[in-house]
């Protein structure tokens, strides 16, 4: 949704209705995971994927009758070889979508949500995707404030609170609840999809290697920071645009700097004075990735100092170095290529085995 709202936005603004197709649940290997969107706009303008191509030209004239008629409709495609012809995922996988038709008039809080996207404000948007509730209902969520219904105000508190709890978490998920919100039955399935500010990679040691992490931490969606105690080497010119650059001891703004779940940090400072105050900071607070450069032998001295520093097994276990898969990388991009993947292997539960050893499905269903 996040790449195609500068496009949604306009037509919104222009009164312009158009037809919004969101993936709300998959399964196996769906190309696409939950949140992924295709829009279908004025002069069948086309913006977003929900499959990589797969099924767009479908999804495409779903989203022009929906447009027409005015009505939410619920889709489903999966595999099916009894017809070559058939409009369906070549993957083997399945997907459904929500497609709806979106103006000011049926969907008075697509702006306001837009423009906390845009501003980097965390909000949920509840949909209705089935049972006795009007389907294509929008329920946005924010911290402190709550626009539109989903049909009955005990619903509409129940998904208030859901919501609430998935924005802190930056979740997306399919619930299902009662007529009135609850919670032991499942006739209503609602779509949460929250827009969190993007995560968060802080970068220190502002060496080649770590202009080539920034510019791969940027291009993944964080909000990527560089910092360096030594102004010389620390200036924006060194780095991609977006980037910010502090200079500062790195263990002291990672004290006065906010780190969650998300949170990746890369130590590449390749020096006890600096990387050691600094890993003590970071593997005592909450973070996704923690990971530091150095040969194994940097590696085991580094551990023996931060053992008798006082951190545990438990939280040095958390420690990735030296950090990066092994892909016999060389050069700054290519680390940058290696840290990168070990990222996202480490998000998303792979094992970073080449796809030709490995069985089964290709896109396992996220865990967390």
């Amino acid at each position: 949704m996040r790449e195609i709202l500068p496009a949604l936005e306009r037509w919104y603004t222009a009164r312009v209705p158009f037809g919004l197709a969101t993936v709300v649940a998959v399964s196996r290997s769906a190309p696409r995971g939950p949140g992924a969107a295709m829009a279908v706009g004025p002069g069948d303008e086309v913006v977003g994927s929900v499959s990589g191509g797969c099924v767009e030209g479908a999804v495409f004239e779903l989203a022009q009758e929906v447009v027409a008629s005015g009505e939410a409709r619920l889709a489903t495609f999966g595999y099916s070889d009894e017809d070559a012809f058939a409009v369906g995922l070549t993957c083997g996988g399945e997907i459904t979508l929500l497609v709806r038709a979106v103006t000011p008039a049926s969907d008075p809080a697509f702006g306001r949500i837009a423009a906390s996207v845009i501003a980097g404000e965390p909000v949920t948007a509840a949909t209705v995707v089935d049972g006795p509730a009007p389907r294509g209902a929008v329920l946005a969520v924010w911290a402190d404030a709550v626009v539109g219904t989903l049909g009955t105000s005990g619903l509409d508190a129940a998904v208030t609170a859901d919501a609430r709890g998935e924005l802190a978490l930056g979740a997306t998920v399919l619930r299902h609840y009662g007529p009135q919100g609850q919670r032991r039955e499942d006739t209503v399935s609602v779509f949460l999809q929250s827009f969190a500010p993007p995560p968060r990679m802080l970068v220190f040691g502002a060496i080649d290697y770590a202009a080539a992490v920034a510019r791969m931490g940027d291009f993944l969606g964080y909000r990527v920071t560089v910092c360096d105690a030594r102004p010389v080497f620390a200036t924006p010119k060194r780095f991609p645009p977006g980037v910010e650059v502090v200079v500062d001891w790195p263990h002291r703004y990672l004290q006065s700097a906010g780190t969650d779940g998300r949170t990746v940090i890369c130590v590449l400072t390749h020096d006890p004075k600096f990387d050691v105050p600094l890993l003590e900071e970071a593997l005592r607070r909450p973070a996704a990735y923690i990971g530091a450069m150095g040969s194994r032998r940097t590696h085991d001295e580094r551990r023996a100092r931060l053992s008798r520093a006082g951190l545990s097994e438990a939280e040095l276990s958390r420690l990735r170095s030296p950090l990066g898969l092994d892909l016999g990388a060389r050069t700054p991009e290519e680390v940058a290529v290696s840290v990168a993947a070990e990222i996202v292997a480490l998000r998303w539960g792979g094992s970073g085995t080449p796809l030709t050893l490995t069985t089964g499905a290709i896109h396992p269903p996220a865990t967390s």
